[in-house]
């Protein structure tokens, strides 16, 4: 899905983050509406209660270097058809602990099946999480569209979260008979020196979409209902690289494992991704897809992105539906290259997809 670029308004809160670094002392400020945000920023240790954001705000949280900030409360988002997002967050060496508290996005106001490719416009991303440091315990209850977008400083680690978009699997009266949410994705990446972990992720499109960046960490997951773990859609003149997808569960989904990058990018590459332990079950579509045509599905291959090193190493068992793929893969002219190692991937059910490149050793269908 798209990556989510910063709008113009918030260029001005790295001005405010540093006046707020040289401003902020060690107390503790608390947070029950978003009038009590501008004090409860000069403080070093920030407590949020339980409170209702009003509907067309985003809640902004500029944070000083080494803030701690603890959920003491769910937050809920009021409801207004408007691009978002709901709630944005900066800053350096961030201790973010939700304590198991939520973020309700009331996805159902929004959601007719459409996504972001039409009907009301819906607040996207709902969570744009900007910080290096550490997010954990945190719960993400119906976000409108996309859940997190997350653009980390410098290392971040995110763990033993939750995110629930399960109820946009039933269709509603605006959805024509379709899953009323779409373009829900779970988390959408664009830096460096992330790592997500122990976390769930219930939803209708990518569990995790990896947009660009280098040394990426995704490990001990569960996803479900959605489209699989991603790597991509990728565009033009971006780089990825070093990604180890390890230890992930992946049920009820459409692909398993994905490549995606777009037949009209161009002076980009995707390289060192290496798939470690994963397991999958109830794949409707592919158990592998690497498709160098996106957004069409096995189309006509774009050669603009150069991808190489794609390995599966350990064991990676994955179990098809009757009606799926185990393995497609789709790449441009030349734009696949060296030698992939798939001796680590085991794939049953289903019927032995269309391979295009012959670099792949260890594995056969």
């Amino acid at each position: 899905m798209r990556f989510y670029q910063i709008l113009p308004a918030f260029a001005a809160l790295a001005v405010a983050s540093s006046t707020h670094e040289l401003q902020a002392r060690a107390c503790t400020g608390t947070i029950s509406s978003l009038s009590d945000v501008a004090a409860a920023v000069g403080c070093t240790t920030i407590t949020i209660n339980s409170f209702t954001v009003p509907a067309g705000e985003t809640f902004t949280l500029a944070l000083a270097t080494g803030t701690t900030v603890n959920m003491a409360g769910d937050v809920t988002f009021g409801e207004k058809n408007w691009s978002g997002p709901l709630f944005m967050i900066t800053g350096k060496q961030i201790t973010f602990n939700g304590n198991g508290h939520t973020f309700n996005g009331n996805g159902p106001f929004y959601w007719d099946g459409q996504g972001l490719n039409g009907g009301v416009t819906k607040p996207d991303p709902m969570m744009h999480v900007e910080i290096s440091g550490t997010w954990s315990n945190v719960k993400l209850l119906n976000s409108p569209a996309r859940a997190y977008s997350v653009a980390n400083t410098a290392a971040l680690v995110m763990s033993d979260l939750t995110i629930d978009n399960s109820a946009g699997d039933a269709p509603n009266s605006q959805s024509g008979g379709k899953a009323a949410g779409h373009n829900t994705d779970g988390f959408d990446t664009s830096k460096n020196d992330l790592t997500i972990q122990n976390s769930v992720v219930m939803n209708q499109d990518d569990c995790l979409a990896i947009n660009k960046g280098s040394n990426l960490l995704f490990t001990g997951n569960t996803c479900s209902g959605g489209h699989g773990i991603s790597v991509g859609s990728i565009s033009s003149s971006v780089t990825v690289s070093n990604v180890t997808i390890t230890n992930n569960k992946v049920t009820n989904s459409m692909q398993a494992l994905r490549i995606k990058t777009k037949a009209s990018a161009s002076s980009s590459t995707v390289s060192g991704i290496t798939y470690s332990g994963n397991t999958a079950s109830g794949i409707t579509d592919f158990g592998v897809l690497i498709d160098q045509s996106y957004p069409s599905t096995l189309g006509t291959p774009g050669s603009g992105v150069k991808l190489s090193g794609v390995t599966f190493s350990g064991t990676n068992t994955i179990t098809v539906n009757s009606g799926a793929d185990r393995v497609a893969v789709n790449c441009g002219s030349g734009s696949c290259t060296g030698t992939w190692n798939w001796s680590g991937l085991k794939v049953s059910g289903g019927s032995a997809g269309p391979i295009n490149f012959s670099g792949i050793t260890g594995f056969t269908q």
